[in-house]
């Protein structure tokens, strides 16, 4: 086993793949951008380093400084964990040109699966077949032109070396094909580090059904049961269980198998997840993430197997511990991922902000799986989960019971998040009879008179004599990039923000007026309702514009929002342009 494995990541997965390694005796490295200082993984760490820069592209996704942290810190492995290098081929090869272990699949399978269309070449060689689309990256429009003549509309154009639903885009029809390539290939170089992206057929109404395929180094192969993650919004995944409810057992049977088969065509070990649309008794394989998956611990909880143990384990060189005659599932699970968005009227629109309160439910078969505490903050800048709460119940309905009573106990403030949507989600009758499809959420579910909220922050407790309680406060000091931390007890006052460049305080941010209130006013001015940055200015001075039009595109936590025209007019000032940093509540354009 290893000594010391280096997490390259952050949040609840790098809090996860820490915990798993303490159980193993096994030390662990985190590192961190600028932002996060104080997160919760560089707290749980045993060592903790600096990468810089406040951006995924500055820190996460700069390679040369974590390779630079794993030869100081001294670590003999790396986790990738899942989003930014987990399934890049180049950063694994560099790990292992290091003579560490990645731990993960080699990196010619990465290459293989990393890249969908090879992915797609390589099920077809195990016999396996795809959704109707190319082998081809999209390099003109006039390509996705002439596919929608042939199998026609609507087309969805992906990320070629990403997942998750993130630098995907369904086109709806000819007209829309530039604006949605564009689109795909910058989600795409913000979230994976580039822009390649291919093009098949959408499927109107299939369930998105995965199988957890795991092989290791000796040849031998299993498939931990299957999962369900059709219960999603904008293609990113807001409700998974397993197992499937309403599968036949020999489409079981037939996917399970086909998932070995894929592994097997490009020699994969370790863990791997291959999904599969399933639609009128038929099932297609989409794609083969070669990673951990954020869903995972609803195989856990109906398998009773660590994944990240066996990860480990597999890639320090042991063999499976189970054949396939020996795994059993007992009872269903259902895993809700909590993300920092207001749900209200359907919208999902990112919130990031600090966390003023936080607390988990428990209770038997009650599991939470975070990313962050109270006190923490979700920044724009980094994907929004903060956490995932798991429930494990002797059949589906206990489940779903059990699901909907922790839901109701969680108290979270200081941001919105999608609890109030997975409770109407959950509580549905088609959900309850497993009749829901990948677009139900957004086709079917009626979201139009939900209406969120943020909570209410603790008020504080004053001390003795009416002066302020004293608190423990940690101050972080690096040493060659190394952070170590000392703690004093302090009066509870509020803590003046430093610069990054340790230049003094830092002063608030002046926002710009927002004379007519926030988005929705009617007023004329058209205000974002989240911080974030300008990708796409749509209009000028100048401009006829209609209500409901979308003026400019707004990226917030690596998904890209349309800000739209709240009345019908002409165009008066412009007050943004692509790049710029915008805070809740900022005019980007105003039409009178």
């Amino acid at each position: 086993m290893f000594s010391k494995v280096l997490i390259a990541n952050r949040g609840e997965i790098a809090v996860r793949v820490i915990r798993g390694c303490r159980e193993l005796g096994v030390k662990t490295v985190a590192v961190y951008s600028e932002l996060d200082r104080d997160a919760l993984h560089v707290r749980l760490a045993d060592e903790a380093y600096a990468l810089g820069g406040r951006t995924a592209a500055e820190s996460y996704l700069n390679t040369e400084a974590i390779l630079d942290v794993i030869r100081r810190s001294g670590a003999d492995a790396v986790h990738p964990g899942y989003g930014f290098f987990s399934e890049n081929a180049d950063f694994a090869r560099a790990i292992t040109d290091l003579g560490v272990t990645f731990i993960g699949p080699p990196p010619e399978a990465i290459v293989v699966m990393g890249d969908k269309i090879s992915a797609r070449l390589a099920a077809e060689r195990g016999g396996v077949s795809g959704v109707p689309g190319t082998t081809e990256f999209i390099t003109d429009p006039s390509q996705v032109i002439e596919f929608g003549k042939i199998h026609g509309y609507p087309i969805a154009i992906k990320a070629a070396y990403g997942g998750g639903g993130r630098g995907m885009k369904v086109v709806p029809d000819e007209a829309s094909v530039t604006s949605a390539i564009e689109s795909a290939q910058r989600e795409s170089k913000a979230y994976f580090g580039r822009d390649e992206i291919y093009m098949e057929r959408y499927l109107e109404k299939p369930r998105h059904i995965e199988i957890q395929v795991f092989g290791d180094q000796q040849g031998n192969y299993v498939y931990l049961a299957e999962r369900d993650c059709s219960a999603q919004r904008r293609h990113q995944k807001l409700i998974e269980e397993a197992p499937a409810p309403g599968l036949p057992d020999e489409i079981r049977r037939q996917m399970g198998e086909a998932a070995v088969a894929v592994a097997r065509a490009c020699g994969y070990f370790n863990a791997g997840t291959c999904e599969f649309l399933y639609q009128d008794g038929g099932f297609f394989f989409l794609e083969m993430n070669t990673r951990l998956q954020v869903e995972h611990p609803v195989t856990e909880m109906v398998t009773g197997v660590d994944l990240v143990e066996w990860q480990l384990r597999i890639a320090a060189g042991e063999s499976l511990p189970m054949t396939q005659d020996q795994v059993a599932t007992s009872g269903h699970a259902i895993e809700v991922r909590i993300n920092a968005e207001n749900p209200t009227a359907g919208k999902f629109m990112p919130s990031p902000g600090p966390i003023t309160k936080l607390r988990a439910p428990s209770g038997y078969g009650t599991r939470w799986d975070g990313g962050y505490e109270a006190g923490d903050e979700i920044s724009q800048y980094y994907d929004n989960l903060v956490g995932k709460l798991i429930c494990w119940g002797k059949d589906r309905d206990t489940a779903i019971a059990r699901t909907l009573r922790a839901l109701k106990e969680f108290e979270i403030a200081g941001v919105h998040t999608t609890i109030p949507a997975d409770i109407a989600i959950l509580e549905h009758a088609d959900f309850a009879a497993a009749e829901h499809s990948t677009k139900w959420v957004e086709d079917v579910l009626d979201l139009s008179g939900l209406v969120s909220s943020k909570g209410d922050a603790p008020a504080p407790v004053p001390g003795e004599d009416g002066e302020p309680a004293k608190v423990r406060r940690t101050v972080d000091v690096e040493v060659n990039g190394k952070k170590f931390a000392v703690a004093m007890w302090v009066p509870d006052t509020p803590v003046v923000a430093v610069a990054a460049g340790g230049g003094g305080a830092k002063a608030p941010r002046a926002k710009r007026s927002a004379s007519g209130g926030g988005a929705g006013s009617g007023s004329g001015s058209v205000a974002v309702p989240m911080q974030g940055t300008i990708v796409k200015v749509l209009v000028a001075e100048g401009d006829a514009v209609e209500a409901g039009q979308t003026v400019v595109v707004l990226e917030a936590m690596k998904m890209e929002n349309n800000i739209a025209a709240e009345k019908s007019g002409t165009v008066k000032a412009v007050k943004v342009k692509p790049g710029d940093t915008v805070g809740s509540g900022d005019v980007v354009v105003v039409i009178e």
